[in-house]
């Protein structure tokens, strides 16, 4: 036999390391050295190869992130904007010095490469799930933007592909591989303001014009670079106009959820983590907002949600009421401990360096949330932010979008995912999609 068949590949070692973590593989593999901790001037046949998918905004820092770490080694890109795909397929070119990265116009050609390790998904919220879930079936490791799906149905479908086809995920809520916040929520999770008597999520409101698209509603034909007609994929149609796409889709609801989806997984996540809800969700939701409906923009722009635990801790998740700071604010017995972006301050002024000793609660810890994701392909490990934290986070949303469509509290049971003695919000928990397409299985 030639040294060549004799050979295990890398991306068969991972998928077989996978199935060996799940009780699946049959035979047992010799791991090499140089899989379980790459060094520095990495052999190639030793790099995590990637690609990506979505190149419109998070795509392109993603990858950048990714093309600096030296065990990566990106080989395609993928974009039904022609502008976007050129622009990511160059990027690359430019890093190697050479003409080597492959182009495709559709993700499920992309998916029959029996070469890449893992994908970068960062598409609009309405094609995560479908994206996410032919990618996992690939077997390919997954980085994907938040919110985790567009949906909570979407959401547990995903969950249970990646446990199906024992693949690594890592959410881009990166707000875990940051110092305060990991502080912060460690300093809650050991009981140093008491009781936890309430939370409070501050997240922005109104509409950023990302794109710089406002007002630009006038109904035509797409542009010949995009292929208008797959971006809208699964959802409702709708003629083209350049403020329903790039980067302003997050303003429309077929495509996004505002700015309590864009955000719900950073700063609800961040409360989760500081209260061990990873793997629950709150049991009653309420909610009221307002609406600019004056264009194709019909998001939210101003929203206040009141949650509850089954523990009977509250929280409220706002955008638009100043009384409610930006970040997370854990309010408690004795004291409280608030962060953000930059931010990080405790009451009382003590809390804040206080010590966590060697039999207390130590939260996992990350210093760079894509090394992270790396490291655990290598590993086989759970990254920071997993399948279910992010479904759990991004559930708090799609529950409050719920609430606020029906105008009434609605009673959830986080261990079901079921919406109690109430049919209409039910239903309200997945979205249907425009022929053909449907979630893989």
């Amino acid at each position: 036999m030639s040294n060549k068949k004799k050979k295990i590949s890398r991306r068969k070692f991972l998928k077989n390391a996978s199935l060996a973590a799940a009780g699946l593989a049959a035979s047992p593999y010799i791991i090499p050295s140089s899989v379980m901790g790459l060094k520095k001037n990495t052999p190639p046949s030793d790099k995590i190869v990637m690609a990506g998918v979505g190149f419109g905004m998070m795509g392109i820092p993603n990858m950048q992130n990714f093309l600096s770490k030296d065990e990566v080694q990106w080989v395609a890109v993928c974009d039904i904007d022609q502008n976007h795909l050129i622009q990511a397929r160059d990027i690359v070119n430019e890093k190697y010095g050479n003409k080597d990265c492959a182009a495709y116009h559709n993700f499920r050609e992309l998916c029959t490469r029996e070469d890449i390790d893992a994908v970068c998904l960062a598409l609009p919220d309405h094609w995560h799930a479908i994206a996410a879930i032919y990618c996992a079936r690939a077997g390919f490791d997954i980085y994907g933007e938040k919110p985790f799906t567009h949906s909570l149905r979407e959401g547990r479908a995903v969950c249970n592909s990646i446990k199906r086809y024992s693949r690594i995920w890592q959410t881009g809520s990166w707000q875990r591989s940051v110092a305060n916040f990991h502080r912060a929520a460690e300093l809650v999770r050991n009981g140093r303001i008491g009781k936890v008597k309430k939370i409070e999520v501050g997240l922005p409101q109104g509409h950023h014009d990302f794109a710089g698209t406002k007002g630009q509603e006038t109904m035509g034909p797409p542009p010949a670079y995009l292929d208008y007609d797959f971006w809208l994929g699964p959802a409702p149609y709708a003629p083209y106009c350049p403020a329903r796409v790039h980067r302003n889709w997050r303003w429309n609801m077929d495509y996004g959820g505002g700015q309590l989806m864009d955000w719900v997984g950073h700063h609800v996540d961040i409360a989760h983590w500081g209260m061990g809800y990873d793997s629950t969700g709150p049991v009653e939701i309420k909610g009221t907002a307002q609406y600019d409906r004056a264009g194709v923009w019909n998001s939210p722009t101003r929203y206040y949600i009141e949650l509850k635990y089954a523990d009977g801790t509250p929280m409220t998740v706002a955008g638009g009421y100043p009384e409610i700071r930006s970040g997370t604010k854990w309010i408690g017995e004795h004291g409280w401990v608030w962060c953000d972006r930059g931010g990080f301050e405790t009451h009382p002024a003590s809390l804040i360096k206080e010590f966590i000793g060697p039999d207390e609660t130590k939260l996992y810890q990350s210093s760079d949330h894509y090394q992270n994701f790396l490291d655990c392909i290598k590993t086989r490990k759970t990254t920071i932010t997993p399948a279910e934290t992010a479904h759990r986070s991004a559930s708090v949303g799609h529950l409050g979008v719920i609430a606020i469509e029906t105008g009434r509290k609605i009673h959830f049971d986080p261990e079901t995912e079921t919406i109690k003695n109430d049919p209409e919000a039910q239903r309200l928990l997945s979205r249907s999609f425009r022929k053909p397409w449907q979630l893989p299985e």
